[in-house]
């Protein structure tokens, strides 16, 4: 199978140019700045910085490899595995009419096709995860349900690396399993992988219009990633796909802007293998892949290059601190003990920026603690309206025969709640980090990459909901009971009718316990049903409370893990801007001790770093506004 269509190379090249054209950033080079990085960071190492030298490596490593990550999400059957195999013209994912995809399977670029499976092993020193390559023809037997696996670990991901033009630029497609109901537990998995994803494909077939958990997962996903767009596939069997999409618009309007593409992913693969143009268009699949590389490759590049630019940048000017500092103790000594007092009041400064009782230290400490209660509080108020809804259809009938129903939507809710709740923390915890970075630096515009959105195993330590009898009676018991309650019937009747000389045992009798006996059987029915609506209510209590007690602990260690995060991040910024600011007090001092004969020399190799960075500086491309760029990176 080929890899383009005829016509696509221009498309894509035409597509690529428009994001180029998107600002500033974007017509950078992107091997020019990788360049520029190496200079900054040989300069530092050159001064004896490795704290800035590791920043620099840090952002190298995230140009060399951006790892844009787009999922592929959508209920049971929808299309995903063949719309991931259209897109780069090749069959990485399985697709079968009655088997469905049961882990998620990557597919990036290689210049040799490959394909591995990640396994997870318990081990006696613990859980490991082993890579363990494949073919590529076997890939369908490890992620596909029921596949004959031949192996005791558990496949938990495959990776299939093929040479496709679509993935050179760092793209990743994620085929992720089918949900099955998008408030279904599985979809707590997929919101976590959503969660560290650049965009999200959400595939709905052209066979019936949006369904409400549908929507509220678009909602969800819109509030974790900043790029959602959705797609509209099969429209090759539904010829009133136009009305469906229609009227998906309507419910994407309600949501918030979401592109929507219909597609026909055997429209492609038939353009593909005929190498038809005409064929192509009508498959829909030019619109996503321009998508992709617009919005979703050009917008991760340009994310990437910014928080580069401002890595250099801020390098740059640290470097160029101490230099300036120490060039003109060297030039006007007269100016020198001045210029150290002003040091020292950076420096100290500084170091309150370096203490727990700086203003953002504060900051963050009492958001941190307010946003545990608040958190704490979100999910009790959710999983209340959940048990109180629970109790209700208790209520309403008799929950026995029907608990395992009762059960599995008491599942969805849980997990919708869940979900909701770590959404919203993950939110509040961003916004968190930019007040402390209001607090820390007016100037400082980096913030510490926060993700705590993923419920990924948060239920795994939740027991399930216990069993419940179904109340169903044999007949023997039911005889038993109507008999023990005719009993009393019987003989207080017949010693009534025996006082005018009729038997114990007479018609009039067995009338009257016949009556009894069927009351007493209504009222232990009664008595036997409010009895299982009780112990159904109180397993449900028990049950919430289990999950309030494990994921409130889970969102107290996400949360500290954010304030752990942030507290490095801003605090490292602040170790990096004493340790410049020391040097230039260091390099003052020793400059007004420097003997007038090495004095010359020092100058000329002062002047000559100077002129270094400062050429430096005027290679480092300049930042258009963040807007044109988009939210960042998750």
């Amino acid at each position: 199978m080929t890899q383009s269509l005829p016509g696509e190379q221009d498309h894509h090249a035409s597509a690529s140019s428009a994001s180029g054209r998107g600002s500033v950033l974007g017509s950078a080079d992107a091997h020019a700045l990788l360049d520029l990085v190496r200079r900054t960071r040989a300069l530092a190492e050159e001064a004896g910085r490795a704290d800035l030298a590791r920043r620099l490596d840090d952002a190298r490593a995230r140009l060399d490899d951006p790892n844009i990550r787009v999922i592929v999400i959508g209920q049971f059957k929808q299309g995903k595995s063949k719309l991931v195999n259209a897109l780069i013209n090749a069959p990485a994912c399985p697709v079968d009419d009655d088997l469905a995809t049961s882990v998620p399977t990557a597919v990036g670029y290689a210049a040799e096709p490959s394909a591995v499976v990640l396994l997870r092993r318990e081990r006696a020193s613990g859980t490991t995860i082993e890579r363990k390559p494949i073919p590529i023809d076997e890939v369908a037997q490890f992620v596909s349900e029921g596949g004959d696996r031949a192996d005791d670990a558990e496949v938990v991901g495959a990776e299939v690396m093929l040479p496709r033009e679509l993935l050179k630029g760092g793209l990743r497609l994620v085929d992720s399993p089918g949900v099955g109901g998008l408030e279904s537990t599985r979809a707590l998995s997929t919101l976590a992988a959503i969660s560290t994803a650049h965009a999200v494909l959400l595939v709905s077939d052209a066979s019936q219009e949006y369904t409400e958990p549908e929507v509220q997962f678009l909602r969800n996903a819109m509030r974790v990633s900043p790029n959602v767009a959705a797609v509209l596939s099969k429209t090759d069997l539904y010829p009133e796909w136009r009305q469906i999409e229609e009227i998906d618009r309507s419910h994407l309007s309600e949501v918030g802007e979401i592109p929507i593409f219909p597609i026909s992913s055997d429209l492609r693969i038939l353009a593909a293998e005929q190498q038809d143009r005409g064929l192509n268009d009508e498959s829909g699949f030019p619109s996503l892949v321009s998508h992709l590389r617009r919005d979703v490759i050009g917008r991760a590049a340009a994310i990437h290059q910014r928080a580069a630019v401002h890595d250099v940048s801020s390098v740059a000017d640290q470097l160029m601190l101490a230099v300036n500092t120490e060039l003109n103790a060297l030039l006007h000594p007269e100016d020198t003990p001045r210029m150290i007092a002003r040091l020292e009041d950076a420096k100290s400064r500084a170091d309150d920026f370096r203490g727990r009782t700086s203003r953002w230290q504060v900051t963050l400490s009492d958001g941190i603690a307010d946003l545990i209660a608040d958190t704490e509080h979100d999910l009790r108020d959710r999983l209340r309206k959940v048990q109180r809804e629970a109790e209700g259809a208790i209520d309403e009938g008799d929950p026995g025969p029907i608990w395992d129903q009762i059960a599995s939507w008491l599942d969805q809710r849980v997990a919708s709640a869940v979900s909701e709740t770590f959404v919203w923390m993950n939110e509040r915890s961003q916004w968190l980090c930019e007040q402390v970075a209001v607090e820390f630096a007016a100037t400082e515009s980096s913030l510490p990459r926060i993700d705590v959105a993923g419920t990924d195993d948060v239920l795994d330590s939740v027991e399930s909901l216990q069993a419940l009898d179904e109340g169903r009676l044999g007949a023997a018991e039911k005889i038993y009971i109507g008999v023990r309650g005719s009993y009393g019937g019987v003989l207080m009747m017949g010693l009534a009718t025996s006082l005018v000389g009729l038997s114990l045992i007479n018609p009039l009798s067995l009338l009257v316990g016949v009556v009894v006996g069927r009351r007493a059987y209504r009222e232990d029915r009664s008595a036997r049903l409010s009895r299982r609506q009780s112990e159904a209510k109180n397993l449900v209590r028990r049950h919430i409370e289990d999950v309030v007690f494990q994921v409130g602990k889970q969102l107290k260690d996400r949360l500290r893990f954010v304030q752990r995060t942030a507290r490095d991040h801003f605090g490292g910024i602040a170790d990096e801007l004493h340790r410049s600011l020391a040097d230039s007090v260091t390099a003052a001092k020793q400059a007004a001790a420097t003997f007038t004969a090495h004095r010359d020399a020092r100058v000329r190799e002062l002047k000559a770093q100077e002129a270094r960075i400062e050429a430096l500086r005027a290679d480092i491309p300049q930042l258009a506004p963040a807007q044109t760029v988009g939210t960042s990176s998750p």
